[in-house]
């Protein structure tokens, strides 16, 4: 092994896998340490408990207008909640999700999904009618974007529903027109724990009973769900750096001979997908620990077992080409000396694999 790559960095640890969870932001804690500090169940009628619920609706209130939502909003534990919720509550006589939703959908849709583009985009001939269907606005793979506002019309002029997953993309991109979206505090420098679905329309899903208006029982999550809109307030201003630095990084990993997956796609700037041909994925994750690097292999949910993405494989790349690509995601707290410590390890790696295969 090449010395660059098994040596320990010259920095801390690196943190680029933003993607899977963003730790949370110092006013996130704050807000939380301090809701922790004047607790009280907002379903209770006592003084306590009515402050409480006042809370929860500021809250609620501060993350819609954060967001630019007008409709409901519905706290849950995170995004698969969310996703669960919509697709097994909804009215609809029918669902469907495209082939690169997130596992969450997948489990509950089932395989293959409606096709995409080799550029990963949705195939807008392939809706069906009357449906509700699940198309996410961001790929928490490559970062590819959805085309929102075709998405939204074509689903309409079928009579449908549209759920976007928006878990890799509230905070950073406007929502797009959907009838209902998934969200994740943890995605974005919130808690973890806590997530949202949004509601165009209470009518279209059914009621269970219980708290937040009956659609969906348990204690709220007073503290998670104040530390979710302060993470929200102010978060987009980082990403034209983030944008600036993913630049930086392909045009050096194409120099060392990477490929950069959809990488004439519209993508969000925090999220890149690399293929290193000649080393699987699995090697490659190892060492970047071993250098004091983190990234990821696909979706967190997946990366424990570096799986075949089915993403890939959906844009039509083979199997041992998608065992070679590896996932960097930004966060607010990633530096350009980051960057450039992660390109020297990657272009050793690939030095090491040239050789190699020479």
């Amino acid at each position: 092994m090449c010395n660059l790559v098994g040596a320990t960095s010259p920095l801390s640890r690196i943190y680029l896998d933003h993607a899977a969870t963003t730790p949370l932001l110092p006013q996130a804690q704050a807000a939380m340490a301090d809701a922790l500090a004047h607790w009280a169940n907002p379903s209770s009628p006592h003084a306590e408990g009515r402050a409480a619920r006042a809370a929860l609706e500021d809250a609620r209130g501060r993350i819609k207008h954060a967001l630019g939502w007008d409709g409901e909003l519905i706290f849950t534990s995170g995004a698969s909640e969310a996703l669960a919720m919509a697709l097994l509550r909804g009215k609809a006589a029918s669902v469907a999700a495209s082939a690169v939703e997130h596992d969450a959908v997948r489990r509950l849709v089932g395989e293959p999904g409606l096709p995409v583009l080799a550029d990963g985009q949705v195939d807008l001939n392939a809706l069906p009618d009357a449906a509700l269907i699940a198309i996410q606005q961001v790929n928490n793979e490559t970062g590819v974007i959805q085309p929102v506002d075709e998405i939204a019309a074509a689903v309409r002029a079928e009579g449908g529903l549209w759920l976007a997953d928006c878990a890799q993309s509230a905070g950073k991109l406007k929502l797009p027109d959907a009838d209902f979206i998934a969200l994740s505090a943890h995605k974005l420098g919130g808690p973890p724990g806590i997530g949202a679905l949004l509601v165009r329309d209470l009518a279209t899903r059914d009621a269970p009973g219980g708290q937040e208006k009956g659609y969906r029982p348990g204690t709220e999550n007073l503290p998670a769900a104040l530390g979710f809109a302060a993470a929200l307030e102010d978060y987009r201003e980082w990403l034209g750096r983030a944008a600036e630095l993913r630049v930086h990084l392909e045009k050096a990993l194409t120099a060392a001979g990477g490929m950069v997956v959809a990488a004439g796609s519209p993508r969000l700037p925090t999220i890149g997908a690399y293929r290193m041909p000649g080393v699987p994925a699995a090697s490659q994750l190892i060492r970047f620990d071993l250098a004091g690097i983190a990234v990821s292999a696909g979706s967190a949910c997946s990366s424990g077992s570096v799986k075949p993405s089915h993403v890939l494989a959906a844009m039509g790349w083979t199997e041992d080409e998608a065992r070679e690509v590896i996932r960097v995601s930004f966060g607010p707290s990633t530096t350009r000396a980051e960057i450039y410590e992660f390109i020297r390890v990657w272009t050793a790696m690939a030095a090491d694999a040239s050789k190699r295969a020479a």
